[in-house]
């Protein structure tokens, strides 16, 4: 009779044993990842240079992008940055012969809208269009890379390394202030 009660407690701990990592995987959340998913309403939309708009007033639009809050689209965004040349014009994000992008001045506009238009269509003195060159997911992991560079997404959704290139230190240790609408371009 000892031994079934032995034998009862020790099939009672491996059931514990077993049940206790399932409980865990069930109560872990982790982010989506959607590899191939096009982002839904990004063309054929005005974008705002300024607060002046010919006609009537346009309706207010979300400021975040599709990829905003995904750490693995913001890290291909990281990875698109580095391939196309961006660290070219941008350096590491602190500018060079391009604007910065981890500053608080936005000449542009710092919403996600302004940013994707920025990089399809190009603009004025230097920033080429690369329409054609990435597809519509590819800019919109730029873009929240680009966001990211100047602390407007979540930290711990930012890429928490530096690669190479980059001489600053991860996104996660910095404080940087919001970026502010306004400025002219410079010629």
């Amino acid at each position: 009779m000892f031994s079934r009660c032995r034998e009862a407690v020790s099939c009672g701990r491996a059931i514990i044993a077993l049940m206790v990592p399932a409980m865990m995987l069930v109560a872990c959340s982790r982010e989506e990842r959607r590899f191939a998913e096009p982002a839904s309403g990004s063309t054929g939309r005005a974008v705002a240079v300024s607060e002046l708009q010919a006609g009537p007033a346009t309706a207010p639009r979300a400021q975040d992008g599709p990829y905003d809050y995904n750490a693995y689209a913001i890290g291909q965004g990281q990875r698109l940055y580095e391939w196309m040349n961006c660290s070219g014009c941008h350096a590491a994000g602190g500018g060079d012969i391009g604007p910065a992008l981890m500053d608080a001045k936005w000449i542009y506009g710092s919403d996600a809208a302004n940013i994707y238009a920025t990089i399809v269509e190009g603009r004025p003195n230097g920033m080429p269009s690369f329409r054609g060159k990435l597809g519509e997911q590819e800019v919109w992991e730029l873009v929240a890379y680009v966001r990211s560079l100047s602390g407007q997404l979540p930290r711990d959704t930012e890429p928490g390394r530096t690669d190479h290139m980059f001489d600053r230190p991860s996104p996660q240790s910095v404080e940087t202030p919001p970026p502010v609408q306004g400025g002219n371009p410079v010629p």
